[in-house]
């Protein structure tokens, strides 16, 4: 005895296996690429480096002078067995200069095969965010540090401009 096939089960069955199959399938989304920034302050504004520039973030040390070393160059510091020279980014950008605090830091920064640290007021936060949120500076930025600059993006309501370390590292070397 043949049994007889329900065409309306039969096909709610095949529907609800489509479905299922369809929600386990992958799909290729172009995932927007994410950039890391190290966000510091200089005189109560943010300022950044992309991550892969910064090789680390130290507390303030003693510095020691270098006669005869350029204007830009506060002096040098050892960091682990390592001698590190430390850039006033203040002088550099026509800032006025400032006191050490205890919350100062220097970055250490290198850019094609040139290393040195980075005297900071602080270091504020290390985030991950997307590329588009780069956006071109404002055209009011003063010209001591427009030419260091690759663009502005926010955090936490606070504008921050991004910085060029290398193009800061070749302001040195003239």
């Amino acid at each position: 005895m043949a049994k007889k096939i329900d065409k309306k089960k039969s096909d709610r069955i095949k529907d609800e296996v489509k479905k299922r199959k369809d929600r386990k399938k992958v799909i290729d989304v172009d995932e927007e690429e994410k950039i890391k920034l190290v966000i510091f302050s200089l005189l109560n504004d943010y300022y950044a480096f992309y991550c892969s520039d910064v090789k680390e973030i130290l507390h303030t040390v003693k510095v020691t002078y270098v006669p005869g070393s350029n204007d830009f160059i506060i002096g040098v510091i050892n960091v682990r067995g390592d001698i590190e020279s430390v850039l006033d980014i203040y002088k550099l950008m026509a800032f006025p200069s400032t006191e050490n605090t205890p919350d100062s830091r220097f970055i250490i920064a290198e850019k094609e095969e040139i290393r040195s640290g980075i005297l900071v007021d602080s270091v504020v936060d290390v985030i991950d965010l997307p590329q588009s949120s780069i956006k071109p500076s404002i055209s009011t930025i003063r010209k001591s540090v427009k030419e260091f600059i690759i663009g502005q993006t926010s955090y936490k309501n606070k504008n921050v401009t991004l910085l060029d370390i290398g193009k800061i590292f070749q302001k040195i070397q003239v």
